[in-house]
């Protein structure tokens, strides 16, 4: 009971033996009434709009259930070779030529395609490129697929609605463009430790005082206490030196980290993230609800937009509501920001480099 109610109840007194047996029964009649309805009061529900009414609703999404088609048919799901999620992709070409998110997939040989129709397919990585976060690859053995009909972003306006696609499943999500197209600058890697200013005595390097939650030094295993000796085979003595060559490198890269700890060398692999994503999430408090992307900046020129996306589906095409693919998304960035890289700032290098893998030149005979 709050107190508010507790000052109400008092306000109506309790039956007592000198009342008149009428009165008694009519003060019971209203302390009981009364309670009732704080109690129907409090149990009563807020009233909210129905999930399948909301935006991105059944409702809603069944009025561009057909618009949604052309960006549902040139999506697809990059995943581990076991099957977990790891990022989504843009198809790019009609022979299986795909985009998605360089920081997310390091490595293609250990991951494949899936396309919506449940077919996977190995990839091979053609070439990745660190300034838009992009990599692309060809599906081996794959053909006559949909490919992404690009569109021009130059209309585009300020609260415009935009289509894509979310989930292992590939539902179709919309939201509008949200802030103006604009550069995003970058703040750096991180490891998401901090660390002693003075060398420890017992070894030359540098000691973890801290680590953040849901970091990249959490999630390679490093511990407070723990000694770096060494970052990508480069010794540290002072925690400076710690931050100039983390900083050198971009995020979703990995670094071979080799350290001390209760006086026996060890080492680990960590995958860099954002600065920005770390320290907007050192205490463990997920502004995106659902997870950040490792690397949220640091983007020559980005769409931003409001569709309830998550890390996972980043690399997918980004459409307007007629099914021009006006972007790819690049960054999840916090619980209503999304952004993505617009057709132009990419899309002329990619075919270059599509049209020198379809057609490399040819080897110089011999003298």
């Amino acid at each position: 009971m709050t107190k508010d109610e507790f000052r109400m109840t008092k306000e109506i007194p309790m039956p007592n033996a000198k009342a008149s047996p009428r009165a008694s029964r009519w003060l019971l009649s209203a302390f009981v009434i009364f309670h009732s309805s704080l109690a129907l009061f409090a149990e009563a529900p807020r009233p909210t709009l129905p999930p399948e009414q909301r935006t991105n609703g059944k409702q809603t999404l069944a009025a561009v259930e057909k618009t949604a088609q052309p960006v549902l048919a040139c999506s697809a799901r990059v995943e581990s070779l076991l099957g977990r999620p790891v990022c989504a992709a843009t198809i790019v070409g009609i022979d299986g030529y795909i985009l998605t998110k360089a920081s997310e997939v390091p490595d293609l040989e250990k991951v494949r395609l899936k396309l919506a129709g449940g077919r996977t397919a190995e990839l091979r990585e053609i070439h990745r490129d660190v300034r838009f976060d992009l990599v692309l690859a060809q599906a081996v053995g794959l053909s006559k697929l949909r490919a992404a009909n690009f569109g021009a972003t130059r209309s585009l306006s300020h609260g415009q609605w935009l289509c894509s696609s979310s989930g292992a499943s590939q539902e179709p999500r919309i939201g509008i463009i949200s802030a103006n197209r604009r550069q995003i600058p970058g703040n750096g890697a991180a490891l998401g430790i901090r660390m002693d200013e003075k060398a420890p005595k017992e070894a030359q390097g540098v000691r973890i005082i801290g680590i953040a939650t849901d970091s990249p030094a959490e999630a390679a295993g490093l511990q407070a206490e723990d000694v770096i000796l060494s970052i990508a085979d480069e010794p540290v003595a002072q925690f400076k030196r710690v931050h100039e060559i983390v900083n050198k490198r971009q995020p979703g890269e990995y670094v071979e980290v080799r350290y001390l700890r209760e006086g026996k060398q060890e080492s680990c692999r960590v995958r860099l993230a954002s600065r920005t994503k770390v320290i907007q999430n050192w205490e463990g408090e997920d502004f995106a609800n659902g997870g950040i992307s490792l690397r949220t900046d640091s983007f020559p020129d980005a769409l931003q937009h409001d569709i309830p996306l998550a890390p996972s589906d980043m690399g997918g095409p980004l459409a307007t509501l007629d099914g021009k693919v006006v972007g790819i998304n690049i960054a999840r960035v916090d619980r209503v920001t999304t952004f993505a890289l617009p057709v132009e700032s990419f899309w002329t290098e990619i075919q270059q480099w599509i049209n020198a893998d379809r057609h490399p030149p040819k080897a110089q005979a011999a003298e």
